[in-house]
């Protein structure tokens, strides 16, 4: 497979998770994975079916666009994952998805509203939302302009508290430090939709969650204060905490 099996690998077990997840329909999306020091990213091949892709079939693109290695051509939204590892240097994967739930919310033009604690578990805030392309943008290079559309929105916003934004009449992107958290962002996005509209349908008039509540949640899971889960430091697990 070449040397770079291991980044194809890494690829690979995240685009076949994405319909595990039920995240993808027919061959909507794609998962890359990047080697950040040798410039390099694995992606999904354009068009081929979830059940059929290997390991093989992933194709390693460089940060300037060129293939590297591959038979098969890549996803055609390569240059919307490269614009966004050139953009954001401390992500290691970026994960495409059509999910139904979510992009609803992108085709409505509407940013997902934080009501609850799942939502401030992952986002210091709304999902954010784009603005619509232009009719200029489209003609041109239109997956590299996808690319821009994000980065623009994510203007002075953190990329490690907003960890993916819904693309305006599109469907969302998510990242993350490497692919398979890509995958956890792109899983929860989703869930936070559905759970978004449900919420919506209860109570019209919801308004967003209590700004300490989010930040509580937000902050106990980012950030150097941060005190859920298991810390590995110095090779053991930290106490279990009972409250």
């Amino acid at each position: 497979m070449g040397r770079f099996t291991e980044l194809k690998r890494e690829s690979f077990e995240a685009n076949v998770a994405l319909p595990r997840h039920g995240l993808i329909n027919l061959t909507f999306g794609n998962a890359s994975a990047l080697d950040r020091a040798g410039a390099v990213f694995a992606i999904k091949p354009s068009g081929v079916d979830y059940a059929a892709l290997t390991p093989e079939d992933m194709v390693v693109v460089d940060l300037d666009g060129r293939k590297v290695e591959g038979r098969l051509n890549p996803s055609s939204d390569t240059p919307t994952h490269r614009r966004l590892f050139l953009a954001f240097p401390d992500i290691g994967g970026v994960v495409h998805t059509h999910s139904s739930h979510a992009t609803a919310f992108a085709q409505a033009g509407r940013p997902i509203p934080i009501f609850g604690t799942t939502h401030a578990d992952y986002f210091n805030g709304d999902v954010p939302i784009t603005r619509k392309m232009t009719r200029e943008e489209i003609a041109s290079a239109y997956e590299w302009e996808t690319g821009n559309v994000i980065v623009e929105r994510m203007g002075g916003l953190d990329p490690a508290d907003f960890p993916g934004v819904l693309v305006n009449r599109h469907a969302p992107f998510a990242w993350g430090p490497n692919v398979g958290k890509a995958v956890e962002i792109a899983v929860a996005i989703e869930c936070i939709a559905h759970m978004a509209l449900m919420s919506l349908q209860l109570a019209p008039g919801l308004e967003a969650i209590e700004p300490e509540l989010l930040t509580k949640h937000f902050k106990r899971k980012h950030g150097a204060a941060a005190y859920y889960g298991q810390s590995t430091q110095a090779g053991k697990p930290a106490p279990v905490r009972t409250s």
